[in-house]
């Protein structure tokens, strides 16, 4: 008799930060775990989740993967858009793990096996100053990274979106019913970072990868002046120069700058990315497997970037769960335009709620054998951390005028 999904749970809890988890299970007693996190918006992926899609689901075949996906993005009038594409991609990281444990495989073999054996990865390094952030270079080295995304805090400036003043990592949302506010200046940060990273480059030297994330704070133009001056120190990428919505501008970028282009971790489907690709006006691919809509669409958007000689690199915060980090790994090992994977780990709380079997050894991660994804959710852990609001901080220019994120 064909299994058939009998129940469809969405779960909201708070080891540290929000994470919304879909609990797909089977009539054969298969469990799939997905995850449909949304950061400052995981409400409404709950609610989009468990009014419309959930129901949706009960009775179909789980082994029916991409015509599920089909049906829950073509077959609906409303397409596309941040909350529709996390709660698809949601279930289809659930269903591919239901897939992987059916037939006992873990789910990159499902994708056509291995093309490497190990997946490159980069972490985040921060510090507010330099001397600061020699330090911070030191500490992720000793690790065994061999790539660090390198950023700091902007004389003048009280505050840097992902920088913290002191000891410690970061969490970039902050608890509460408003957003922090911080005050921004494209000027002083522009004069300041190509200090940074050329101190950065001197200390690390020539054989280690140096990232760099603008966060979409530049016109076109101070991006093109951005990539010029970082030129000479042999950046692996400059990342999210402009806004996302601003394609055009890549091309003026271009233009006066031969830096590697990194963009698109807020867009969620292949036509966000078409005209980029085709163009030719990026060099790596940077959506989240998950809010592009799960595996089954993510490989067509990475399919497409191989054509035109551009690589990928999945978005891997804090605030996408094990269950995505896990299913990018699977992508990873067996798609061969891989460039490299963001890993920003997590707070320990998080391995209370999510059990997984990815392993990150000397700068690489590789997703583990175990069947499906490879990550389970503890429910009676997660109980004990409810939902809290927490949203990422919004920025104002000195003058006041709300800027780009």
């Amino acid at each position: 008799m064909t299994s058939r999904i009998e129940k469809v749970d969405v779960i909201v809890c708070s080891p540290s930060r929000n994470f919304v988890t879909i609990k797909v299970t089977t009539s054969d007693g298969l469990v799939g775990w997905g995850d449909a996190t949304l950061n400052g918006r995981e409400l409404a992926v709950a609610s989009y989740l468990q009014d419309h899609v959930a129901p949706l689901l009960i009775g179909l075949d789980p082994d029916r993967i991409e015509d599920i996906w089909q049906f829950l993005y073509r077959g609906v009038y409303w397409r596309r858009g941040p909350v529709t594409m996390a709660a698809i991609g949601g279930v289809d990281l659930a269903l591919w793990d239901v897939k992987g444990k059916s037939v006992n495989r873990p789910v990159y073999q499902l994708l056509g096996g291995a093309v490497r054996e190990k997946i490159l990865t980069y972490t985040h390094t921060v510090g507010w100053d330099i001397p600061a952030l020699k330090d911070a270079l030191d500490v992720n080295l000793a690790r065994g990274f061999k790539a660090l995304r390198v950023q700091s805090g902007v004389p003048g400036l009280d505050s840097v979106y992902g920088v913290t003043q002191g000891v410690g990592g970061y969490e970039p949302a902050t608890r509460g019913a408003y957003p922090k506010l911080e005050m921004w200046d494209s000027g002083k940060y522009l004069r300041h970072v190509p200090k940074v990273i050329e101190a950065a480059r001197e200390h690390v030297g020539p054989d280690i990868e140096l990232l760099h994330d603008a966060h979409h704070r530049l016109t076109p133009i101070q991006a093109a002046q951005l990539g010029k001056s970082l030129e000479p120190f042999g950046l692996f990428w400059l990342e999210d120069v402009t806004p996302g919505e601003n394609q055009e501008a890549l091309k003026l970028i271009r233009e006066h700058s031969t830096i590697p282009l990194a963009i698109g971790e807020v867009f969620n489907t292949i036509w966000d990315f078409k005209d980029l690709i085709i163009n030719q006006q990026l060099d790596y691919v940077r959506c989240s497997v998950m809010h592009a809509g799960g595996i089954s669409h993510a490989r067509r958007i990475f399919d497409l970037a191989a054509l035109y000689g551009i690589k990928f690199g999945p978005h891997g915060p804090s605030d996408i769960s094990p269950i995505t980090m896990s299913a990018s790994l699977h992508v990873d090992l067996s798609t061969p335009n891989l460039g490299i994977q963001e890993f920003m780990g997590y707070d320990p709380l998080v391995s209370e709620v999510f059990h997984s079997s990815y392993t990150l050894k000397d700068g690489y991660l590789h997703p583990g054998d175990n069947p499906g994804l490879g990550v389970e959710f503890d429910e009676k852990a997660a109980a004990k951390f409810p939902y809290a609001p927490a949203y990422l901080p919004y920025a104002r220019s000195l003058d006041g005028t709300v800027t780009d994120w």
